[in-house]
């Protein structure tokens, strides 16, 4: 059952930057043109997309977890911090928690590795 859970547990916090990534290829000038509105360089987006994409697929495949992880634990607190930080909006509100929690998920998975069905276990 635990070697199971670490490998679902994974894929759950991985789902969403994955998805987050492909989501704004096909909407790269509407993300560009909202990140440039917040402050944050639009030319970043490329990064950003990279990061999500590729963030997202090493932590299905549970490698290189532990820097992975912290990476992303710290993409998400910047993310909350930068984008979703006026708290007079409820929607906004809920976005900065739902980082800040995604982030929490991310240092335990730091923390304590991928676990058993990962690159990172394999390569030991």
């Amino acid at each position: 059952m635990k070697q199971i859970s670490e490998l679902i547990a994974r894929i759950l916090l991985a789902q969403i930057f994955f998805l987050a990534g492909y989501n704004k290829i096909g909407g790269y000038e509407g993300t560009q043109g909202y990140m440039n509105a917040m402050g944050v360089p639009g030319e970043l987006l490329p990064l950003v997309i990279i990061l999500e994409l590729g963030g997202g697929l090493a932590l299905i495949a549970g490698w290189k977890t532990q820097w992975v992880s912290l990476i992303l634990a710290l993409f998400a607190i910047a993310t909350a911090i930068l984008f979703h930080n006026n708290f007079d909006d409820q929607m906004q509100l809920i976005m900065f928690q739902k980082n800040i929690a995604i982030a929490g998920g991310l240092i335990l998975l730091a923390v304590y590795g991928a676990g058993t069905y990962s690159v990172d276990r394999r390569q030991r």
